[in-house]
């Protein structure tokens, strides 16, 4: 009886949020039952309690100052090119790198820049970070708008672009700090979208899980999205090559608790995408 109602639950968890099939066949390590006289009792610690998300009690601190700090803020920018314009806006936004460096007072770094080669195609992504929160920002704009070759630069690239957008992100507090690469490697973003009001339910979670993922130095970046769409996390991971990230993936998953992790935050999340990245040679991070 048991078993037939944790395979409806299971089935059904897995139909709504419309995960993929390797995440539906989560073992059922010993960490799940530690104690069986707990399920013959029906206490509230068994798994089908473990397959729901838990209640986030009232708090009446914001829930991003929780998880970050709010004095760095990141600025996710995504340009979808005409697929007969790549060559024209790559020189384009070299241009506007270059500038943004040699303008005086401009707290506006890049930190990496990539090219999309498995996903949405002919797509680009540009990670910027602004020192001081959102006052610096107001500043940056300013002094951008006033500058005509940058004004100039920014109307060419619209030349190029099939559609844009842009996100205020802020950095996990539990992630470990940006290291800028060298060498080459290949970059992966794994976008959540996630249910409202989980966030902090998904931050206790990866708390955790982010210590499953750290061989191989892996990990480069984890936000959350502050401006723009809301309720979606960015995780970066940076491989050798794709063998390596198979390898390391696999890995993960032979490390006791990595499968909790999962089901503990596959619940959370309404939609998710992976996109394979590749430095741009102007990129910071290689």
């Amino acid at each position: 009886m048991f078993n037939s109602i944790l395979k409806q639950c299971t089935l059904s968890c897995t139909k709504q949020i419309g995960v993929p099939l390797q995440f539906r066949c989560l073992s059922l390590s010993s960490a799940s039952f530690k104690d069986n006289k707990d399920l013959e009792n029906n206490t509230n610690e068994g798994w089908l309690k473990k397959l729901l998300v838990r209640r986030i009690e009232p708090t009446k601190e914001q829930h991003s100052r929780m998880l970050s700090d709010k004095e760095v803020i990141y600025e996710l920018q995504t340009h979808n090119v005409r697929p007969d314009s790549t060559d024209n806006y790559m020189k384009n936004y070299e241009q506007v790198v270059q500038l943004c460096q040699k303008i005086p007072n401009l707290k506006y770094e890049l930190i990496g820049s990539w090219s999309v080669r498995v996903g949405d195609l002919d797509q680009y992504v540009h990670l910027w970070k602004h020192q001081g929160g959102y006052a610096e920002i107001d500043k940056t704009n300013a002094i951008l708008v006033q500058n005509k070759e940058y004004t100039k630069l920014r109307n060419q690239c619209g030349q190029f672009l099939r559609s844009r957008h842009l996100q205020y992100l802020l950095a996990f507090s539990f992630w470990p700090s940006i290291e800028l690469k060298s060498g080459s490697n290949i970059y992966e973003i794994r976008s959540y979208s996630l249910k409202p009001g989980t966030m902090i339910e998904w931050g206790n979670n990866w708390a955790r899980a982010i210590n499953h993922r750290r061989s191989n130095d892996e990990p480069f970046a984890g936000f959350f999205s502050q401006v723009g769409r809301l309720y979606n996390v960015h995780h970066f991971w940076c491989y050798k090559n794709l063998e390596v990230r198979t390898q390391t993936r696999e890995a993960a998953w032979m490390s006791p608790g990595w499968d909790e992790c999962v089901a503990y935050t596959v619940p959370l999340i309404k939609e998710m995408q992976s996109k394979i990245l590749h430095p741009t040679p102007f990129s910071p991070t290689q």
